[in-house]
C-alpha cells in the first residue's frame, strides 16, 4: 500500500512535477511512424506529459515536435500548412521549421529581425523500430537513443500499435508486471490466442493458479520471476523483464511464437498510450502472425474507425457478454487479452487510490517497481544533473524474457542467466 502522498509522486507526470522531471530523462515513444509518414503531410496533435504538442514531417523528411500553439497569438498548429521545410500558421503566416527557429513573418514590415526573436518550443526527435521517438529533458543530459530489441530489428520482424487507455500509466504498467492475473483474467480466451495457443507452458499456467514471485535488481529494472510446480523436482518459471521507465516484455510462449512487450506512456494524469509489440529476432513475421495483428488479435485490439481508441472501451463497458462469461467462453467477458486487462484498469478509476490496497505476495514485482520508482526520483533530486538513471543505458535495454522449466535447487536468475541478454541473431527461450 502506497501513502497518498507517494501515490500523488508516482502518478502525477506534467511539467514541473517530480515524476514528469524523471520521465523526460528518457526518450519517449511519441507516435507512430505511419501518423506522419510521408514529407509535407498533414500535421498531427500529440499530448504527453500533460503537454500539448504538434508533430510534422518536413519536405525534406525531418520531424519536428513543437509546442501546439503558435507563439504569435497562440493559434493551434494543427491548423498549419506543412510546406517548403516548415509549418506555418494559418492565422498570420508565421513558419517554424523543426528546431522551433520562425523562419518567415509576413505580418511584419519587410527587413524586420522580430523572427530572430522567436523560438517555438521543440523537442528532438529520432525514428527507430517504427516509432518516433522524443526527448523532453535538459539538452545536455540526453541519453543515447533507445536500443530495445525490438526497436533495432529489420521492419518485417516487427509490429508495432498503440491504443489509448483511459486511466492513469501506473496501474496499466502494473498489470503489465502482474503475471499472476493470466490465470484468471485470461483463462478462457488463450487457448484460442494466436501466441498461446497449443504451447507447453500454457498447460502449467492453467494448472497452477498460485505462482511463486521472486524478484530481483537489475540494471534497467526488475527482473520479476513467477514459478508454477511442474512436478517434485521441477519448476515452470516465466520471466518479465521491466526496464524503467514503462517497458516490459512478456515472457514467451512456445519457441514458433514471436516475442512480446509493452510500453505505458503518460498522455497526462488521467490517460496513457498503451504501446503493443510483437518481434521475432532471428525471422520475419509470417503473413498469418501479421493478418493476426492488423485484425487486433493477441496484444493488439480493434479500433474506432479513424483513432487509436478501442471499439471496446468505457463507455459501451468494454462489449462485456455475461451470457459469455457464465457459459466459460470468458473468465471476464470481455473479448481479447488486452480489452481483458484494460477493462480492470480503467475501472480502477482514472487514477488509483492505493491507499485502499491490500497487496499479497503476488504483488512483490508491483510493490518493488514502485520502490524503484520512487527512489529513482530520489536519485534525481539529490544528486540533479548526475543522477544516474536505470534504463537510460542501451546496455539495460539489451534484455530479453524468458520461459522455462528449472530444478527446484536453481534460483531462476542463474539458471537463466544467459536466456535473459537480447544477442543479436540468436534466439530466444521459451517452452
Amino acid at each position: 500500500m502506497l501513502t497518498h502522498d507517494q501515490n500523488e509522486l508516482l502518478t502525477r507526470t506534467g511539467p514541473g512535477t517530480p515524476m514528469g522531471d524523471l520521465f523526460r530523462r528518457y526518450w519517449i515513444p511519441a507516435l507512430l511512424a505511419e501518423e506522419i509518414a510521408e514529407p509535407d503531410c498533414p500535421p498531427v496533435r500529440v499530448k504527453l506529459l500533460g503537454e500539448q504538442l504538434i508533430a510534422f514531417r518536413d519536405s525534406r523528411g525531418r520531424i519536428g515536435l513543437l509546442d501546439e500553439f503558435c507563439s504569435h497569438r497562440t493559434a493551434s498548429l494543427f491548423f498549419g500548412r506543412n510546406e517548403e521545410c516548415g509549418l506555418r500558421c494559418s492565422y498570420h503566416g508565421w513558419k517554424y521549421d523543426v528546431d522551433g527557429n520562425c523562419v518567415d513573418m509576413p505580418s511584419e514590415p519587410e527587413g524586420s529581425a522580430f523572427k530572430n526573436r522567436i523560438k517555438q518550443r521543440s523537442y528532438p526527435c529520432v525514428e527507430r523500430g517504427g516509432v518516433i521517438w522524443t526527448y523532453m529533458g535538459p539538452a545536455e543530459r540526453q541519453p543515447a537513443p533507445p536500443e530495445l530489441e525490438w526497436a533495432v530489428l529489420d521492419d518485417d520482424q516487427r509490429f508495432v500499435s498503440k491504443r489509448l487507455q483511459e486511466s492513469n500509466y501506473l496501474q496499466a504498467m502494473e498489470g503489465g508486471i502482474d503475471s499472476s492475473h493470466v490465470s484468471f483474467a485470461h483463462r478462457f480466451n488463450i487457448d484460442d490466442d494466436p501466441m498461446h495457443a497449443g504451447t507447453e507452458g500454457l498447460q502449467y499456467i492453467k494448472s497452477d493458479t498460485r505462482p511463486k514471485f521472486e524478484v530481483v535488481e537489475s540494471d534497467g529494472g526488475l527482473v520479476i520471476g513467477a514459478r508454477r510446480v511442474v512436478d517434485e523436482e521441477s519448476y515452470y518459471w516465466r520471466i518479465t523483464q521491466w526496464i524503467m521507465p514503462w517497458y516490459t516484455i512478456i515472457p514467451p510462449f512456445g519457441t514458433h511464437n514471436p516475442l512480446g512487450g509493452h510500453a505505458w506512456v503518460p498522455i497526462d494524469d488521467e490517460n496513457c498510450w498503451a504501446w503493443s509489440i510483437n518481434y521475432h529476432p532471428t525471422r520475419p513475421l509470417r503473413e498469418d502472425e501479421l493478418a493476426a495483428m492488423r485484425a487486433g488479435d493477441g496484444i493488439h485490439v480493434k479500433y474506432v474507425p479513424g483513432t487509436y481508441r478501442p471499439v471496446a472501451n468505457r463507455e459501451n463497458d468494454f462489449l462485456i457478454d455475461r451470457q459469455a462469461q457464465r457459459e466459460g467462453r470468458s473468465f471476464s467477458g470481455v473479448e481479447g487479452i488486452s480489452m481483458q486487462d484494460a477493462s480492470l484498469q480503467e475501472s480502477m478509476g482514472r487514477i488509483c487510490d492505493r491507499t485502499k490496497e491490500r497487496l499479497g505476495t503476488s504483488d512483490a514485482g508491483i510493490i518493488l517497481a514502485r520502490r524503484r520508482l520512487l527512489a529513482a526520483l530520489e536519485e534525481l533530486q539529490e544528486s540533479g544533473d548526475d543522477a544516474v538513471l536505470p534504463g537510460t543505458d542501451p546496455e539495460h535495454q539489451r534484455v530479453r524474457s524468458a520461459s522455462m522449466i528449472l530444478p527446484t535447487s536453481v534460483p531462476f536468475q542463474e539458471g537463466a542467466r544467459d536466456a535473459l541478454v537480447a544477442v543479436p541473431g540468436e534466439d530466444f527461450v521459451s517452452i
